[in-house]
C-alpha cells in the first residue's frame, strides 16, 4: 500500500531527480508510440506465454510439452506496466535521462505527475507497485527452487515450498500480473488517447 511516507519520498526524490536533470518536463513528445508498442508487445507475450503454458494442448502443438512460462508472465505483464507508464509521462513531456534505477525514478515520476495531482487512480497505481514486487519476488523463487539452472536474478531467497504449492502460487501470481497489467494498460491508454484528440 502506499502510505503517506512513501508518497512523500517519493515527491521528494522527484523534485531531486529533476534538480538533478534525470527528470526533464514540459519537452515536445518524442516517444509516445514507441513505449505504447513495447507496452502491447510485452502484454502480447505474456498473454502467450501464459496461454501455452497452461494449456496442454498448445504445448503439444508448439512441440514443448511440459512448457512453463509462468515466471515470464510476470516479467512481460510488469514490463507491460512500466512501458505503458513511461508512454504516459512521455506523452506529457517528461523526459526521464538517468544511470539510476530507471524503474525507480519511472515509478515515482508517475506518483508525482500523476497521483498526487489527482490524474491516476490509487488502485492503477498500486497494481503497478505489486506487479513489481510479485516480478521480483518471483525470480527470487525460481533461483532457490531451481538451483541448477544459470538463470537470472538473485534477489533474496524464500522459504521452500511443496512443488505442487510452488506451481499453484506461480499460477496465480502469473494469471493476477497479466490481468493487472492489461487494466493498468487499458486506463493508462484512456488518460493518453483523451490528451491527444
Amino acid at each position: 500500500m502506499l502510505d503517506e511516507k512513501k508518497l512523500k519520498e517519493a515527491e521528494k526524490r522527484v523534485k531531486q531527480f529533476m534538480s538533478d536533470g534525470h527528470i526533464t518536463a514540459k519537452e515536445k513528445p518524442e516517444y509516445v508510440d514507441f513505449f505504447l508498442k513495447n507496452a502491447d508487445d510485452s502484454i502480447d507475450s505474456a498473454k502467450v506465454l501464459f496461454e501455452v503454458s497452461t494449456n496442454p494442448e498448445k504445448q503439444e502443438s508448439f512441440g514443448f510439452t511440459g512448457f512453463n512460462g509462468l515466471l515470464w508472465v510476470v516479467n512481460a505483464s510488469y514490463y507491460g506496466m512500466f512501458y505503458i507508464a513511461r508512454a504516459l509521462l512521455e506523452n506529457e513531456g517528461i523526459k526521464i535521462k538517468t544511470d539510476l534505477s530507471i524503474h525507480a525514478v519511472t515509478f515515482d515520476a508517475v506518483i508525482y505527475y500523476f497521483y498526487l495531482t489527482g490524474k491516476l487512480q490509487k488502485e492503477f497505481l498500486e497494481d503497478f507497485l505489486e506487479a513489481k514486487e510479485d516480478a521480483a519476488e518471483l525470480l527470487g523463487k525460481q533461483k532457490a527452487d531451481e538451483l541448477m539452472e544459470e538463470y537470472f536474478f538473485e534477489k533474496r531467497k524464500r522459504g521452500t515450498f511443496t512443488y505442487e504449492m510452488g506451481a499453484l502460487l506461480v499460477k496465480s501470481k502469473a494469471k493476477t500480473s497479466l490481468e493487472r497489467a492489461q487494466r493498468f494498460r487499458r486506463e493508462l491508454k484512456k488518460i493518453i488517447e483523451k490528451s491527444r484528440e
